[in-house]
C-alpha cells in the first residue's frame, strides 16, 4: 500500500503540511519537497529556527520514527510549541540512512492538526520515506568510460576535445553521453554531469 502514496495520499495522511528531503549530500538534498504552510514557512526562516529545531536535530543524528510530542521536553527555543500556532499541532518526523559505504540520510516530517498520528499511519509514512529513498539511489550501472566522458563535461570540455583528449571519435563520445543520460534519467550532457557529480561519481 505504501507504493501507492502519492501528493493526494500525503495531502490525506498529513492535512496541515509535510516536508520531505530526499538523500542528503554534503549541503543539499537530491530531491525536496517543501509543503508545509506558507506563513510557516516565512516565519521559520525569518527567525532561522533551523538553528534550534530539535525535530531537524533528531532527523540528522538518528534513523527510524519520532513523535514530536517525545521531542518537547528538549525544545528550549520553542520551536514546536510556535509550530502549532500556525495549525501543526501533531507531527512525526521519519528518519532513514542506507547501509552503503557512503551512507546517504533521507528524512520527512509530517503535520495534522486534529491529532496524533496511528501506528498505521507511521509505517505508511516510514515506507514511503524509504521507497522514496531507494528510487533516487545512484544507478550502479555507468561504465567507466561513460563516467570519465561526464567528468569531462563537468570540467565543461567540448565533444571534439573529450575525444581528441581520449583518443576515440565523436561519435564514441556521444554515444557514452547518451548512454549515461539514459541511466541517469537526465536530458542533457551537462546535466547528466551535474547529477553524477551530486551523486559523487565523478
Amino acid at each position: 500500500m505504501a507504493a501507492l502514496l502519492g501528493p493526494d495520499e500525503l495531502v490525506e495522511l498529513a492535512p496541515t503540511g509535510y516536508y520531505v528531503a530526499l538523500r542528503i549530500g554534503f549541503a543539499f538534498p537530491m530531491e525536496e519537497i517543501n509543503a508545509y504552510p506558507e506563513e510557516w514557512v516565512a516565519h521559520y526562516t525569518a527567525n532561522r529556527l533551523m538553528l534550534f529545531d530539535p525535530v531537524m536535530r533528531w532527523a540528522y543524528a538518528n534513523t527510524g520514527v519520532i513523535k514530536w510530542s517525545e521531542l518537547e521536553s528538549d525544545d528550549p527555543r520553542k520551536v514546536i510549541a510556535q509550530a502549532k500556532t500556525f495549525g501543526l499541532r501533531y507531527g512525526i518526523t521519519v528518519a532513514h540512512l542506507d547501509s552503503s559505504k557512503n551512507g546517504q540520510r533521507s528524512f520527512a516530517a509530517f503535520t495534522r492538526g486534529d491529532r496524533e498520528f496511528t501506528s498505521l499511519e507511521i509505517k505508511l509514512l516510514q515506507a514511503y520515506v524509504i521507497r522514496r529513498h531507494n528510487e533516487t539511489a545512484p544507478p550502479t550501472n555507468l561504465t567507466h568510460a561513460e563516467l570519465e566522458a561526464l567528468g569531462m563535461v563537468k570540467e565543461g570540455k567540448r565533444l571534439k576535445e573529450i575525444a581528441f583528449q581520449l583518443n576515440v571519435s565523436e561519435g564514441a563520445i556521444k554515444q557514452r553521453l547518451k548512454n549515461a543520460k539514459l541511466k541517469l534519467g537526465a536530458k542533457t550532457g551537462s546535466q547528466a554531469a551535474a547529477l553524477a557529480n551530486q551523486f559523487g561519481l565523478i
